[in-house]
């Protein structure tokens, strides 16, 4: 009898295990609207592989700044394209990496994985969105290449950087954003820098840092996304002139 409760407890962890496998590697996907908009733009070369997605500037020189960005959990890294193509038209390069199992914070590779995927970089920023965003304060804090970190509707959860006068930070949430919502950013402001830019932008969601479709738990955006869009890319663009500066 007990043999047979033994065996019935490991095929119920096998059945469990097997479909949270299934379920964190099926991503929320990029719509095919910003994949096409990324396409017609001139502006940016893009390579994608099953884990990474590489943005270079394809009619600007590069300013030799590059940024590691780590997708929100269970979202395809394909999804931020159309949102970092504004940045990297000035001349940025964008790594955004798919973490392992599709969460960030289980991702146990280091950040040079992704730097050696641009050589020509010869300054680095970190970034993610929702939990790719703990993640990114993870190798702020322990990479000493990181010059400096961007958040989407993000915080930094377990790594307290607060004394790291030298890092740069630019932290962007909604005020509509359901999950990690302007209370909880606000709670977790201590762990960041002093110096770092915090902006809240009025009207939107989580979703709107990506172009993924709407997502269980969020709030309902007030502004369109383009609107978003065009905000985002223009804290962003400031932020790496101002860092780069």
């Amino acid at each position: 009898m007990l043999k047979g409760v033994a065996l019935g407890l490991f095929a119920t962890v096998v059945l469990a295990a097997t479909g949270f496998f299934v379920w964190a590697k099926t991503p929320m996907s990029a719509t095919a609207s910003s994949l096409q908009a990324v396409a017609d733009d001139d502006r940016v070369a893009v390579t994608s592989t099953p884990d990474t997605v590489v943005m270079r500037p394809a009619e600007t020189a590069p300013t030799g700044q590059g940024l590691v960005f780590v997708a929100g959990a269970r979202v395809d890294p394909q999804a931020y394209e159309q949102t970092f193509a504004g940045l990297v038209a000035t001349g940025v390069t964008v790594v955004i990496e798919r973490p392992v199992l599709g969460f960030g914070i289980l991702d146990p590779r280091p950040l040079s994985t992704f730097t050696d995927l641009a050589p020509e970089v010869d300054a680095w920023a970190v970034g993610g969105h929702s939990l790719g965003g703990v993640r990114a304060c993870r190798y702020a804090a322990d990479d000493l290449t990181v010059d400096a970190l961007v958040l989407f509707g993000s915080y930094c959860a377990t790594t307290d950087l607060s004394d790291d006068d030298e890092l740069a930070v630019l932290s962007l949430g909604g005020s509509e954003d359901g999950l990690s919502t302007p209370t909880t950013i606000a709670e977790y402001r201590d762990m960041l820098p002093s110096g770092a830019t915090v902006v809240e932008i009025d009207g939107s969601d989580h979703a709107q840092f990506g172009s993924y479709g709407e997502q269980p738990g969020d709030g309902s955006a007030r502004i369109s996304d383009e609107e978003a869009r065009d905000r985002i890319t223009r804290e962003l663009t400031s932020f790496f002139a101002g860092v780069g500066g």
